[in-house]
């Protein structure tokens, strides 16, 4: 009987000490109720901690790369050695009188990350292409990509490009910048966080109000309902049509399409939600990720609108270094389309993300070549709506090349909705995909609610009594065990 009872413990232990282990087919997501397990305890801590600076940083620090760590095994030392590099040749540019070396240094500080990057994320990439070009003997290399190395590689080049213009200066600790790079809220799918932004609120050290803890639960709240109930759920149904696009029927694949549409965008609101929420809770702000996207009358509008931050990031570090609209129409245009390009190339290492970005760059471009025709066009519903369908159809679109995949099978599922076409399949839709279709309706129908109602009940919340906030606690926990899947869904931006 004892050696069945200590074979038990034995086993249930090292259950125990295998979730904290790095499992590549199980990443630590903050959809998964480890996750929460862990952030509670590290919260409890955290709060003792938050009076002494040094301390407060050093346990977020080990926290965050161990988070890091849970994501993407021993990358969590690269991180370390990117941040160390970075610290060290922007004190380096902060002390160099000549511009031109200041420059020069900069610019090493730059092509370390987008190498570090370029390796991981596009070496097999351009070999493929190579090797097409050259028709030899392809073997693609045996590489990993670490989760989030593109959102933490875009604030390394804007800290240090920021120090070069003077902007900001370096962090006096290395711990500071660490902390800064390696936050874990934003570390593996953004926010992309600008130093200048972040660092003032380290150094302030603010202590979290009520407000601003209440707050952060009810964007946790929000941000798990789209991720965990919304795009999970959707998902289920979108997978089977880009999977095998070749067999369902026009409004099927209209229907997937528009599905991806939302899902895309639960998905990643949904993390940027929580990401906020979490940091909220801890006294930091990251700033808003998403605005209501689909409300957009415009493409123009749209980028303003959706991933804020890598479109302000695109526009303040690419598009004015290029020239941005201050040299000329045509070269605005180009600048446009270049910006876009490269955002596609951000994405992933395809044909399709590029074309993705470029057809978006087009469509800027288009748009402000319209300009003085659409300036004299009264601005009434009729052509907002116009405006509206035009830019939501162009996007959706455009999502098909973002997730199908491959080239031709994007082309297969845009030829499947104009050819294989019935309106009388809806009823039927309807039918089969009930619970489905209520979940897009009720989506659409709340990112139209306008953002004064949002905020309205995000305040009710924060200031309602606390048997009000686990009922709600619940009624979320309630609805993910009710349409979760067998497995956590990793979210869509990791693999970018």
């Amino acid at each position: 009987m004892i050696p069945e009872i200590s074979e038990i413990s034995g086993r249930v232990m090292r259950n125990i000490g295998d979730m904290f282990v790095y499992d590549p087919g199980a990443p630590l997501l903050f959809s998964s109720g480890f996750f929460w397990l862990l952030f509670i305890f590290f919260l409890l801590v955290y709060a003792l901690l938050k009076r002494s600076r040094m301390k407060m940083i050093v346990y977020v620090i080990g926290f965050s790369l161990y988070f890091y760590y849970k994501s993407s095994g021993l990358f969590f030392l690269m991180l370390i050695g990117t941040s160390l590099i970075d610290w060290l040749l922007s004190h380096a540019i902060a002390r160099i009188k000549k511009r031109g070396v200041r420059l020069a240094v900069m610019w090493l500080s730059v092509a370390i990350s987008l190498s570090i990057l370029g390796y991981f994320k596009y070496a097999n990439f351009f070999l493929w292409n190579w090797n097409q070009m050259v028709q030899g003997n392809f073997q693609p290399l045996d590489l990993i990509l670490p989760v989030g190395i593109s959102f933490y590689t875009f604030q390394s080049v804007s800290y240090v490009v920021d120090v070069y213009k003077r902007r900001i200066a370096p962090t006096e600790s290395w711990l500071d910048y660490l902390f800064f790079l390696s936050f874990f809220p934003a570390l593996v799918a953004g926010p992309i966080v600008r130093a200048d932004y972040f660092l003032p609120q380290l150094k302030e050290n603010r202590k979290a109000t009520k407000d601003d803890i209440y707050g952060g639960l009810w964007l946790i709240l929000i941000g798990i309902i789209k991720k965990a109930v919304i795009a999970d759920y959707i998902s289920q149904f979108n997978d089977l049509i880009f999977n095998q696009p070749e067999l369902y029927t026009g409004v099927q694949t209209l229907m997937g399409v528009l599905g991806y549409t939302m899902q895309i965008y639960c998905d990643f609101s949904g993390y940027s939600d929580m990401a906020i929420g979490l940091a909220l809770i801890m006294g930091f702000r990251l700033g808003i990720n998403f605005d209501s996207p689909y409300q957009s009358r415009n493409l123009t509008e749209f980028w303003r609108r959706w991933h804020i931050s890598l479109s302000s990031w695109l526009r303040d570090y690419v598009y004015i270094p290029l020239g941005g609209n201050r040299k000329g129409t045509i070269r605005t245009y180009v600048n446009n389309f270049l910006t876009m390009l490269i955002g596609g190339l951000w994405h992933g290492a395809a044909w399709k993300f590029v074309f993705w970005g470029a057809m978006h760059g087009v469509g800027l471009a288009v748009h402000k070549a319209c300009q003085p025709w659409l300036r004299k066009i009264p601005d009434n519903w009729i052509v907002s709506f116009t405006g509206w369908l035009l830019t939501f159809t162009y996007v959706s679109l455009l999502w098909v090349f973002f997730r199908a995949a491959d080239f031709s099978s994007s082309v297969l599922i845009i030829k499947n909705i104009f050819v294989g076409f019935d309106w009388r399949q809806f009823p039927q839709f309807f039918e089969v995909r009930r619970v489905w279709c209520i979940m897009m309706m009720a989506l659409v129908m709340m990112h139209f609610v306008p953002q004064r109602w949002t905020d309205a009940c995000g305040r009710i919340f924060a200031r309602s009594p606390w048997i009000v906030k686990l009922l709600a606690f619940v009624a979320v926990v309630q609805l993910v065990i009710e349409f979760m899947s067998e497995e956590v869904v990793p979210f869509i931006y990791f693999q970018f």
